[in-house]
């Protein structure tokens, strides 16, 4: 279990950080600057980790033997900007809790 938690602990902090750099710098030069090289690269990159991310998320899902619906919501949480960050202390406290699961 410890593997996969650290796996996914790992992905969802650089998905949250590539996804903040993608909005919070990437799309005003998009658009207020018309400078689209940041989001021509770091957008196929949060793509593709972004993919490594559910695949975590499914892993770890399975593994705690979670319900589809709380595999869906964490893995909707890396789409949300700072969200990530928050669902993996939560995600984190749930598997090592196991006590708070059941909440």
């Amino acid at each position: 279990m410890g593997g996969a938690l650290l796996r996914y602990r790992a992905i969802a902090y650089i998905v949250g950080v590539v996804l903040v750099v993608l909005v919070v710098i990437g799309m005003p030069l998009k658009y207020g600057w018309d400078e689209p090289s940041v989001v021509e690269t770091v957008g196929p990159a949060h793509g593709f980790l972004y993919i490594v991310y559910l695949v975590a998320v499914f892993d770890l899902a399975r593994r705690t033997r979670w319900g589809l619906r709380r595999m869906i919501l964490v893995m909707l949480a890396g789409t949300i900007p700072f969200v990530s960050f928050y669902a993996e202390r939560v995600v984190t406290r749930w598997v090592r809790e196991p006590a708070a699961v059941s909440r």
